[in-house]
């Protein structure tokens, strides 16, 4: 399923950061495409490499020191155009009314910290695996938890397919994003033995780090959040004896 569009209401502001960030990976992915063949280099200087981390030794001469400082590099840097536009699609679905509600400042403070316990995540998993990990998924994982949270039964507008035809539907939020991360949570622990190899593939494990840390704090702090925008008529669609704007329930 690829959701195209949401309506989980009005906003206040700008989604200046979530605007921002998507510049950043998008900007960086455009630097790695200028590297040509040493951009393996660059993913195992700037990426995850979980022994690394739990050893707290920089892979190479290159990596930044202290070497944790990856946790966060990590967070800007895509494998390819489907790893980017797919990570880029559900955050510019997803983050803009989650920035609305966490303000813009503490919107980019938990997108950062979801990203980093999503990286130890993954580093707990497979302390000794070799294999760089890279990409914003852990990060998004925890605002796709928050939208969850805070926008349960919005209508989220989905292309579905099924074989070689597809549909356009619309679901909630809570039913997209709950079937997303038993996706993630099934092929986590399916591909669990591979993980702890050392072997390439989709850091399901960081997925699963982001979205539990996303679920937890947003749940925590949900009642000091900004409350939804009001819903209101536009003026020529007001009632004559209506005063001032109206909520609609």
């Amino acid at each position: 399923m690829i959701p195209i569009h949401d309506n989980p209401g009005p906003r206040r502001s700008v989604p200046w950061m979530t605007w921002g960030l998507i510049l950043a990976n998008v900007l960086v992915f455009f630097y790695e495409l200028s590297l040509g063949d040493a951009v393996q280099g660059f993913i195992t200087v700037y990426g995850v490499v979980p022994a690394a981390i739990s050893r707290g030794v920089p892979q190479t001469n290159l990596t930044p020191d202290p070497v944790y400082i990856t946790l966060f590099t990590s967070m800007f840097m895509h494998g390819g155009w489907m790893h980017l536009i797919g990570n880029m699609l559900f955050l510019f679905i997803f983050g803009d009314n989650v920035e609305d509600r966490m303000g813009h400042i503490g919107y980019l403070i938990f997108y950062l910290l979801a990203g980093l316990v999503a990286g130890l995540t993954q580093v707990f998993v497979a302390p000794d695996s070799l294999v760089p990990s890279i990409g914003a998924s852990g990060a998004i994982a925890g605002v796709l938890a928050a939208y969850l949270v805070l926008f349960p039964w919005s209508g989220v507008r989905t292309i579905v397919f099924i074989f070689i035809y597809f549909t356009i539907v619309t679901v909630p939020a809570v039913l997209l994003i709950g079937l997303w991360f038993l996706l993630q949570l099934f092929d986590g622990v399916a591909g669990l033995a591979h993980t702890q190899q050392g072997m390439g593939g989709v850091a399901y494990f960081a997925h699963i780090g982001g979205f539990v840390f996303g679920l937890l704090i947003t749940m925590l702090l949900k009642n000091r959040l900004q409350p939804p925008a009001p819903i209101t008529y536009p003026p020529f669609a007001r009632h004559p004896n209506a005063q001032g704007p109206i909520r609609w329930y």
